[in-house]
Parts: structure tokens; C-alpha cells; sequence
């Protein structure tokens, strides 16, 4: 593990400071390459929690997903493993700028190597890049590509990493492209990731389902539950926090 350790808090080259739930969380993040997009806030709200859980986020990015859970939840910790350099450095300062930094620890590695103990972890959550590799036009910035297509890691990877985390009734809840849910299904049973809340999101109320959220239980049961769906309509808010 390499976690970044707290410093003085400054804006970089290239970076900019926004504001989140009414100015009550600040988020670093690049003003070109990788910026989160409204599909992290839709899995902040959507993935179960319980007071005192342990949280880890695979491909944390900026942390943006972790500091939501957070401010918006009772969870005791939470960590985000990032495989890029700028980006964990982002989390990192971001745990210290909204006043996390000892609860949220960022891990910089590589989930395909997966530096963190077997069964540690009470929910594990994931915005993954929805396209295979090879697929379409790869963006020229790394960044982007590497959050686009599955560059560094694939679906595989990243349900084989969440099942190694995962402990006895422990959830893993990802948001993912509509067009590839079966690929998402089959691929969580194969790791022993039984789907139990599915919930599509779609532009609008007659246009077909863009992204779906699944959240399933490490060695659970069969039975899903289809939830209500969301018509985003480019517009969602967070709920909850003080």
C-alpha cells in the first residue's frame, strides 16, 4: 500500500475547486483530463449502507463517491484505491480540504494487484469504464481513456477485486451501461456476487435506459428486485446530510 499522507492543500496547474450539496462539500479535480460526471452521484445514492460500515471505492478517482457516502452517511471508513498518480492525489487532498482525512484513506495500486486484505471490506463500490477496450475511438488524453474504456482494468478484474474485499454479507454496487447489463449480471454470479436491487436510468421518460445501477451480496441468495426507474432528464440531487 502507498497512502498519501496529509499536506498543505493547494490547487495545482490545471485544476480547479468546485462545490457540492450547496457549497457544503469542496471538490478538487483536473479542469481538463478526468472530471466525475453525474453518473458517482447516482451510485452515492443508490448503494446500500449501514451505520459503521467499512467502504471502499475501486478507481476512486478525485473520491468523489467517498466523500458523499461521508458527509451523507454513518459509515466508519472509507478507502479509495486509484491507480493513477494525479488522481489519488486529488482524493487525498479532498479527504483533508472537507476535513476526512482521518477517515478516508487513499491507496495508490492497482486492483489487478490487489494491495488490501481479503474480506476487509463491508461495501465496495465501483463507477467502472463502461466500454471494452478496443471499442470505438480512444480518447488521445490517458485520462479520459483510461475512465472511458477498460484500459487498466476490465469487468472481470474489477468484480474479481470486489469479492477478494468483500467479507460475509458484504455488497458491491456498481452503475454501468444499460447496453451491457447482461455482461454485468453473468459476470457478478461467476464471482459469487448475487444481484439483488437493479435500477435503470434513463434521459427521458421515452427514451430507452442509458445506465443501470446493480447492487448485489457476496454468497447471497437469488432474488432481485427490480427498482423504479429514473428519468434523469439531466437533472438529480443528493438527499440526506445535515
Amino acid at each position: 500500500m502507498k497512502p498519501f499522507r496529509h499536506c498543505d492543500i493547494k490547487l495545482l496547474q490545471e485544476e480547479r475547486m468546485d462545490c457540492l450539496l450547496d457549497g457544503r462539500l469542496s471538490v478538487i479535480q483536473s479542469t481538463r483530463g478526468y472530471r466525475f460526471s453525474v453518473d458517482p452521484l447516482l451510485l452515492s445514492e443508490f448503494v446500500t449502507t449501514r451505520p459503521g460500515d467499512v467502504v471502499v471505492d475501486l478507481g476512486t478517482g478525485c473520491g468523489i463517491i467517498l466523500l458523499i457516502l461521508l458527509y451523507t452517511r454513518n459509515i466508519n471508513r472509507a478507502f479509495g484505491l486509484e491507480i493513477q498518480e494525479e488522481l489519488a492525489g486529488q482524493a487525498a487532498r479532498n479527504a483533508a480540504i472537507n476535513g476526512f482525512k482521518d477517515r478516508m484513506h487513499v491507496i495508490m495500486g492497482d486492483l489487478r494487484q490487489m494491495p488490501m486484505k481479503k474480506g476487509w471490506a463491508d461495501v465496495v463500490v465501483c463507477n467502472p469504464p463502461y466500454r471494452p477496450r478496443m471499442s470505438g475511438r480512444i480518447n488521445p488524453d490517458l485520462r479520459r481513456a483510461i475512465a472511458r474504456h477498460e484500459m487498466m482494468a476490465s469487468l472481470e478484474d474489477i468484480l474479481r477485486a470486489s469479492a477478494h474485499l468483500l467479507g460475509k454479507k458484504g455488497r458491491v454496487a456498481l452503475i454501468y451501461s444499460a447496453s451491457r447489463l447482461g455482461d454485468l449480471l453473468s459476470t457478478m454470479k461467476r464471482h459469487n456476487l448475487e444481484p439483488k436491487r437493479l435500477q435503470l436510468i434513463h434521459p427521458s421518460s421515452c427514451s430507452d435506459a442509458k445506465l443501470a445501477m446493480v447492487e448485489a451480496l457476496f454468497a447471497g441468495k437469488p432474488g432481485l428486485t427490480v427498482m423504479p426507474p429514473i428519468i434523469s432528464q439531466g437533472r438529480f440531487s443528493i438527499e440526506g446530510g445535515p
